[in-house]
């Protein structure tokens, strides 16, 4: 008798401390941060949180607290909000992939949201940073001589933000940087016509000249490309083609050498 009540006495122990735990552990769900800060948050409250994040520049703690406001709410505003606050974290995070896949993964899901032309800001933003990284900017290397791919990209994205969103607030600036990167994409062409040149390559030399005047026509480089064209042209024995690029270049530079 005695043994059966002292297993009695512990199964009823052992019973009470299970209880007593799991009753902490329930307890404790909401108020544990280690585990899951955002369990009892709703959408509002994890925005809210994420902007003071992003007011304070911590922009770490802000990628969490959106990316966990999509995960836990993905309809409705908050979570389009969120996407487009994310995108600016990585933004300025230089978490250049992720910005862009996000801001392409918002403009495709949300067409007619109210600050898509600020979407379309970011993504021009993102690869003009990728354009002029902190390595460039401290070291002595010509914009030309780079790989074009970003400004391609900042340009493109510019472009569509003017065309599809004219009276944008963002507009004027991107129209701005369009200019500067035009100036640059024309440049980096006419490294290629100079490489061309220099190796007796003159078709290719003048294609690329052609193209410059073609797509860059208001960037300072066109004048050196039609020289370009001349000096190509009379290379190849194409004497109307050189005497057509030499009328266009004295018609609009007069002043401009040929060399």
């Amino acid at each position: 008798m005695r043994i059966v009540l002292k297993y009695l006495q512990v199964a009823l122990k052992t019973t009470f401390l299970f209880t007593l735990l799991t009753s902490l552990f329930f307890l404790s769900g909401c108020n544990s941060k280690k585990k899951d800060i955002y369990k009892c948050m709703s959408a509002e409250e994890i925005y809210e949180l994420g902007q003071n994040h992003m007011t304070k520049g911590k922009y770490g703690d802000a990628i969490k607290d959106f990316e966990a406001l999509e995960s836990r709410y993905p309809y409705g505003e908050k979570s389009s909000n969120a996407q487009l606050a994310l995108i600016t974290a990585y933004y300025k995070r230089s978490e250049y992939a992720l910005a862009l896949s996000t801001v392409d993964r918002f403009i495709r899901m949300n067409p007619r949201h109210p600050d898509v032309d600020y979407a379309h800001y970011l993504k021009g933003m993102v690869s003009f940073d990728q354009n002029t990284t902190l390595l460039y900017r401290h070291l002595p290397i010509d914009r030309s001589l780079r790989d074009s791919t970003p400004a391609h990209q900042s340009f493109a994205a510019f472009k569509e933000l003017v065309e599809l969103y004219p009276n944008s607030k963002y507009a004027p600036e991107a129209r701005q940087r369009m200019v500067a990167l035009r100036d640059q994409l024309a440049n980096h062409e006419l490294a290629a016509v100079q490489y061309y040149m220099k190796r007796g390559a003159y078709l290719s030399a003048a294609n690329r000249a052609n193209y410059i005047v073609q797509n860059y026509n208001q960037s300072q480089a066109v004048p050196q490309a039609l020289c370009s064209m001349v000096i190509s042209y009379k290379k190849l024995g194409m004497e109307q083609l050189s005497a057509d690029a030499e009328n266009v270049l004295k018609t609009n530079f007069p002043n401009h050498p040929i060399k």
